[in-house]
């Protein structure tokens, strides 16, 4: 039976997105050299004293800039320790050979980039693909998809560091000037960030919005970093104190995917500067509060800065000392089940021997049972992943299964596939989280096994226990969502709308 409209917002959602990971030519959200940015600020020659102003509160957030740029490319070690390495594709199309693979890449400790109902991209040494070959049939030929993984991982860091009173000034000028579109003009936005920034950049915002950004620590990760979340939400008469139906969305649960990362700090700040510009923003923010965590997996993002930039799990020492991390999203506690769950330490999706034994996950869920508790309800979660471009919903531990409103979190989650390819022309498929290469195919009672576990899951998680997508198109797919939960079926007009005419079209559904 289809829920009426009005009911949507009081209906759990959770939703993980994976966007598309940009392999040469650095991050989607227009990435540009600092070389070629706009000149000194012409502001400067005639409000000389809003400049000195404006540049004395950047060095009390960020403290005085480097007068010299600093390389954030770790240089030969990248060639030493990817020179070899390649990413090859399966097309998959029998539970058998899905079986065949998911054995082959659990005895090899292969490194799984991406698994869809289409096809499986395995990164491994070049070297390898030959013993790799062995042990599958004849009927799945693996194709190269990267040829040179050590190009790909060199192309995506920062050419220098971004000087910080610059970062700033192009903050400032972009709010003042109403910049929402593109994030063009910010130079945060033209390359990937380190921790330090991003989190001096979270600061930033919540000194530059006072009146609707709060920015909190959500709990420590195991080496003993904060967790920063920022909170979004305009509150006024009877609403100025206590909980609300709230938001959140979450990106680097993975080290490695930066995108993630960066998608949800553009999100932030397109929602904090939309506020009175865009009626859909505008509307949400005074009914909803939106939680963003750019980073869950701190430490393991400081890593790929530091170390090893395709790291992907945490850096919290497991029970063999030489393989250390857990998978975040296998590390939760809904339907966890230790005879499927990978135990290898080793793994790649290793997510720990119980629940929660991951410490950065355990934090997540303190924090949103502590929420609840006082009275907050989560209305939608959407976790940002890399690198496939997929839209997945519950559940993620089995496919025999279908969550309670499984009609409207399909009808959500086309839409946002579809909000998304007309804003930057790229596709996304929508499919149960419990889905793998062959999952159409896949049972309880089906022995076969998957290409990767399933139990744990972040958004199960969620989904369950707390109810009571690149830049651009990420948030031309939260506007969507946002219409969405203030029961407006994803048709509400905003400016923005009226302007592009991109979403005419969805005005198709009535009540």
């Amino acid at each position: 039976m289809r829920l009426p409209v009005r009911t949507l917002a009081t209906v759990p959602l959770a939703l993980a997105v994976a966007l598309n990971l940009p392999t040469v030519s650095g991050t989607s959200i227009h990435p540009a050299r600092h070389e070629t940015d706009a000149g000194p600020d012409s502001s400067s020659h005639v409000f000389p004293i809003l400049k000195w102003l404006r540049d004395t509160a950047v060095e009390v957030v960020f403290g005085k800039p480097s007068t010299r740029a600093k390389s954030l490319r770790p240089g030969a070690q990248i060639h030493t320790r990817y020179r070899n390495d390649v990413v090859v594709r399966f097309n998959v199309t029998s539970s058998e050979e899905e079986g065949a693979l998911a054995k082959a890449t659990e005895q090899m400790f292969l490194d799984i980039w991406a698994f869809t109902p289409d096809y499986v991209d395995i990164r491994l040494d070049k070297d390898d693909v030959s013993a790799l070959r062995t042990l599958l049939p004849d009927s799945l030929q693996p194709s190269v998809l990267i040829p040179d993984v050590a190009a790909a991982v060199w192309a995506t860091y920062p050419s220098t560091v971004v000087e910080k009173s610059r970062l700033e000034s192009s903050m400032v000028d972009a709010a003042k000037l109403g910049i929402l579109d593109e994030g063009l003009g910010n130079i945060f936005f033209t390359d990937y960030q380190t921790l330090p920034v991003i989190t001096s950049w979270m600061r930033l915002i919540e000194a530059m919005f006072p009146s609707m950004a709060k920015m909190t620590s959500i709990g420590k990760s195991y080496e003993g970093r904060d967790i920063y979340a920022m909170r979004l939400g305009v509150r006024t008469g009877k609403e100025a104190k206590g909980p609300r139906k709230t938001i959140l969305i979450t990106g680097g649960l993975h080290g490695r995917e930066w995108i993630s990362t960066s998608s949800v700090t553009y999100l932030l700040w397109s929602v904090v500067t939309s506020y009175g510009n865009e009626q859909s923003i505008t509307k949400l923010l005074e009914e909803l509060d939106v939680v963003f965590i750019p980073v869950l997996n701190v430490d393991g993002y400081e890593y790929t800065w530091q170390t090893d930039r395709l790291w992907r799990k945490s850096r919290q020492q497991t029970k063999m000392r030489v393989c250390r991390g857990f998978d975040l999203d296998h590390a939760f506690g809904y339907e966890w089940d230790a005879v499927k769950h990978q135990s290898d330490p080793c793994s790649e999706s290793y997510g720990g021997d119980e629940p929660f034994q991951a410490v950065e996950a355990s934090a997540l869920a303190k924090w949103a049972k502590n929420e609840t508790e006082y009275g907050a309800k989560f209305v939608a979660f959407l976790d940002l992943h890399s690198y496939s471009q997929q839209v997945l919903f519950p559940y993620a531990y089995t496919c025999s299964v279908d969550p309670p409103n499984l009609e409207n979190l399909e009808e959500l989650a086309v839409g946002l596939a579809k909000t998304m390819r007309l804003s930057r022309g790229e596709p996304y498929t929508v499919t149960s989280a419990c889905e793998g290469a062959m999952a159409r195919s896949y049972s309880e009672s089906n022995s076969v096994p998957r290409i990767e576990t399933a139990g744990g899951s972040a958004i199960d998680w969620f989904y369950l226990t707390t109810s009571s997508q690149q830049g651009e198109e990420t948030l031309s797919a939260f506007k969507y969502l946002a219409d969405y939960l203030l029961g407006n079926n994803g048709i509400e007009k905003s400016v923005l709308q009226q302007q592009s005419g991109q979403w005419k079209d969805l005005k198709r559904r009535k009540r």
